[in-house]
């Protein structure tokens, strides 16, 4: 009896123990929970091209560092000084419009007063004395020292983070396996339509937004600088970010962007003057070949084998950073992931003991014909090359 009592005390104390450390593990990744959700998004934009240059690159080691070095951190780069000069463009916008946009305003202010510190390159080169433009910028730039140490500190981790998942995904999926595989293969089921999902949804969809809004950002600035006076592209920064976020509504897309500035353009043109309208017709032609058409060229061959319903995923967009703030748009539609096949595999087994159907789901991507997630290989007993 006493060693029975024994046995359950000892259990009972790493019962404990193993709560306490789930608690501390939670509480470090709520706290930097937008951190760790960036951190899987770079892990699935940079995985396809991971996976071709690992063919070709050794060490694994190198052929991570190389994925990371020379394609996530020059475009996130990118995003990050288009965004700045977005927002410094929508304060500007909402400077014009005080009673329209006073709640807008509080919440834009504080992300303002930091990108405040990005010139508009257009600004610093037709400035009468550039190095004093260079010299402001420099300075404003030093009283937001700590918050740039912060932004320093959460990109050395998100990038770690995906660095080793690129490189260790496959131990992981491994040693997954080997502790929680069931013999009716649900949590292989499970996890094989939960990663197939993630890289439709972050290489796909999230990546071919963020390189919309970066090639929309970058060519309406470059119109409004050939713009004739009086049909400028209004807030050309701020409309190209705006871009890339239309491009997540299914179908109409970022239609819903350059339909109706072109309206506002051709507007524009006929009060100016008829030799104007040649710069709305140039927009048309650059909004729907190099914003619209060549994003969409590049990486639809790798959005494939959709299996969720459009609407929940926009929906997903949508309440995602109205519930989580901006890391929402990358936490929001990885939870409808886990909960849609949840309900469609996990949850008919715990209700009705339902057999699970293990039904083949297809490769998200090109490279996943030649170079397969690393679960398939588990599952027949493989390891990964990365060793």
């Amino acid at each position: 009896m006493s060693t029975t009592w024994d046995v359950g005390r000892a259990r009972l104390g790493w019962w404990a123990m193993a709560a306490v450390l789930a608690g501390v593990l939670a509480f470090v990744v709520y706290s930097f929970i937008g951190t760790f959700v960036f951190g899987v998004f770079v892990y699935y934009a940079v995985r396809p091209v991971y996976r071709r240059l690992r063919t070709r690159i050794r060490p694994p080691t190198l052929a991570a560092m190389v994925s990371l070095l020379v394609f996530a951190f020059p475009a996130l780069l990118l995003l990050a000084y288009a965004s700045a000069i977005g927002l410094q463009e929508l304060n500007s916008y909402i400077a014009a419009h005080p009673d329209s946009f006073q709640q807008l305003e509080s919440v834009v202010a504080p992300y303002v007063d930091v990108a405040s510190v990005v010139r508009d390159p257009q600004s610093i080169l037709s400035s009468s004395d550039t190095l004093a433009a260079l010299e402001g910028a420099i300075k404003a730039a030093q009283g937001y020292l700590g918050f740039f140490g912060s932004v320093a500190l959460h990109t050395f981790v998100m990038f770690t983070i995906a660095f080793y998942l690129l490189r260790d995904d496959g131990r992981l999926a491994s040693w997954f396996h080997r502790r929680f595989d069931d013999a009716e293969g649900v949590v292989h089921a499970y996890a094989k339509r939960v990663d197939t999902d993630f890289s439709n949804i972050f290489f796909g969809n999230i990546l071919n937004a963020v390189i919309t809004a970066i090639i929309g950002a970058i060519s309406y600035s470059l119109l409004d600088y050939v713009a004739p006076a009086g049909v400028g592209v209004p807030y050309p920064a701020l409309l190209g970010v705006l871009t890339g976020i239309a491009s997540l509504v299914p179908v109409v897309g970022i239609k819903l962007i350059y339909v109706p500035v072109t309206v506002l353009l051709a507007v524009r043109a006929a009060t100016a003057g008829p030799e104007t309208f040649w710069f709305p017709a140039l927009y048309v032609a650059v909004s729907f070949v190099i914003v619209d058409v060549v994003p969409d060229l590049v990486l639809r061959p790798y959005v494939s084998g959709r299996n969720l319903h459009l609407g929940m995923v926009m929906l997903a967009y949508i309440f995602g950073p109205l519930l989580f703030g901006w890391y929402g748009i990358f936490l929001g539609p990885m939870l409808l992931v886990l909960i849609v096949h949840f309900v469609r595999l996990v949850l008919p087994e715990l209700l009705a003991g339902a057999p699970i159907k293990s039904e083949p789901v297809g490769p998200s991507t090109t490279t996943a014909g030649t170079v397969q997630t690393s679960l398939d290989d588990v599952a027949q007993g493989g390891t990964s090359d990365d060793d």
